[in-house]
Parts: structure tokens; C-alpha cells; sequence
């Protein structure tokens, strides 16, 4: 298996190829650096199309070395792939299907916060339809050693299928890298509103059952594991709770992606798509299974 990192030539892509650098080291994957260049000119026939051929796919090779002095220079060996696609997501989806890949990494978009992830038009299409698991690193993760190894991981759970599925990559990430797991639940706060109307009682009794079936359905998660694992019942709302988890707590989180749609494909829904512009840590959005 591999790491596929998606790299174009920008800080954004010394992101990516740090925390792809990171998941390799801690796997023992094999690492592959892709660089993408339009493969179709829409000017026209001839030698106008050759000529822009040309020049895109020299402009891609140019970007794979930076790529390659930039990983070279922290110590870190992959392979490097120049390619021709209609587009720089269906590129890395190619080499990710050729090489059974474990991950797609991409950056996040230049525009976005530091220390934030926020995935830009190539990452938003993988998210949209990758066929392995599509991680996403953070503004500023290139200031991280690239040989640094992944040892906490945690992964957003409900009691729902495509949180299973996540957790079933959270889990074989943990036993190939030995890095701990922590399982995070969020519940909504105690809602004001509801004690005028329904009374405090009334509000406990129902904000307590909702704990109690979070806690079993934590519980009965953590038995399918063959090893020890933490969990964490937080409160409030989910996306910004899951997105405050930074690297101090966790380094990498892992999410599921929605229930429906294509097969084995990445298809965010709305807490996921919430996610992935908002987290502190890196993400790994997890295609449903079928």
C-alpha cells in the first residue's frame, strides 16, 4: 500500500507532503509524490496544443522537484509521478487506485487559517468522490518535522454505520503505526429553553438518557477493538467541539463520510463538511463502505 500526497509546487503542498511524510514513516508505506498537469488544451488543434502540452507538463516536472528537494531536505525518500489529467483530483485518484493506496493527503487552501484545515478545489473534489480515505493538513504543518510519527489518534464516533467504518481505519492505522486511540463523542449542552416549557426534570431525565445511550454505545465500540482504547464524551456542538481538538490532544482525526450515495467513495455530509473547513488537527474523512 501507499501514501499519495498531492503537491502543487506551493506551501499548501509542503503541508501535504509533511503530514503524508508523517503517515508513511508511521506505517511503513511506501510514499508517492503526484504533481498534476492538464493533459487537454481547450484552445484548439496542432501545434498550439503540443506547445501548451509542453509547457504545462514541464511547469508539473519543475513542481515535483521542488517537491523532491523539499522532502529530500528532511531526510524523507518517495517516488515522484508527473501526470496528465482533466484534473488535478481525478489525477491522484488514478495513482491512489493504481497503487492501492491507504490515503490521499492534499494541503488546504492558501486562503485559509493558520493551523487550520481547509481543503481547496482539489481537496474539495476528492471529498467528493475519492475512492480511499482523503486526508487534509493544516496551514502550517510544513513547520513540523517531516519524520515526526503519528501517535495519537482519534476518531469522531456516533452509534451509525459510517462512523463504524471510520472506525474500523482508525483501529488498522493504530495497529500499523502503535499510536494510541481515543473515541469522541459529542452530545448537545443542556438546552435552556426546554425548563420553562417541559421543566428541569423533565430536561435532566431526558439530557441523562442521551448520555447513558452515548456511553453504551461508546462502550460497545471500544469492546469490538482488539486493544485498549480511550474515550471522550464531550458536550456541546459537535463541530466546534471535534474542531478545537488540536495537536496538543490528537494527531490525526478520523471521520466517516455519508451513509449514502456511490460505493466506497467519499461523500461528505454536513458534519464532515463542517469539519474539514474548521479542525485544528488533520482530518481523515473515510469513504462509506458497500
Amino acid at each position: 500500500m501507499t501514501v499519495v500526497i498531492g503537491h502543487d509546487g506551493s506551501d499548501s503542498g509542503d503541508d501535504a507532503a509533511t503530514l503524508g511524510a508523517q503517515l508513511s514513516g508511521s506505517t511503513g508505506e511506501d510514499l508517492v509524490v503526484v504533481s498534476v498537469y492538464p493533459e487537454e488544451n481547450p484552445i484548439g488543434m496542432g501545434r498550439v496544443d503540443a506547445e501548451w502540452v509542453g509547457y504545462v507538463r514541464r511547469h508539473a516536472e519543475e513542481v515535483s522537484a521542488s517537491a523532491e528537494r523539499f522532502l529530500q531536505g528532511r531526510g524523507v525518500k518517495a517516488d515522484y509521478r508527473v501526470v496528465g489529467s482533466s484534473s488535478a483530483a481525478h489525477g491522484l485518484d488514478d495513482v491512489a487506485e493504481e497503487t492501492g493506496a491507504s490515503v490521499i493527503v492534499v494541503g488546504s487552501a492558501r486562503h485559509g487559517a493558520r493551523r487550520r484545515i481547509s481543503p481547496g478545489s482539489t481537496g474539495d473534489r476528492l471529498l467528493h468522490g475519492a475512492i480511499c480515505p482523503v486526508a487534509v493538513a493544516p496551514r502550517g504543518m510544513r513547520e513540523r518535522a517531516a519524520n515526526d510519527r503519528i501517535h495519537r489518534i482519534g476518531v469522531a464516533y456516533v452509534d451509525a454505520p459510517e462512523a463504524r467504518v471510520a472506525l474500523d481505519v482508525a483501529a488498522a492505522l493504530v495497529e500499523r503505526t502503535g499510536a494510541s486511540l481515543t473515541l469522541y463523542t459529542v452530545v448537545a449542552p443542556r438546552a435552556e429553553i426546554f425548563a420553562p416549557v417541559t421543566g428541569r426534570d423533565a430536561e435532566e431525565a431526558f439530557m441523562g438518557a442521551v448520555r447513558e445511550a452515548a456511553r453504551a454505545a461508546l462502550d460497545a465500540a471500544i469492546a469490538t477493538l482488539p486493544f485498549e482504547a480511550a474515550d471522550e464524551l464531550l458536550e456541546g456542538d459537535v463541530v466546534e467541539a471535534l474542531a478545537a481538538l488540536d495537536d496538543h490532544e490528537c494527531d490525526l482525526l478520523v471521520c466517516g463520510s455519508r451513509g449514502y450515495g456511490p460505493v466506497r467513495r467519499v461523500l461528505l455530509g454536513g458534519v464532515a463538511t463542517k469539519l474539514v473547513r474548521r479542525a485544528a488537527c488533520p482530518v481523515v474523512v473515510v469513504p462509506r463502505s458497500g
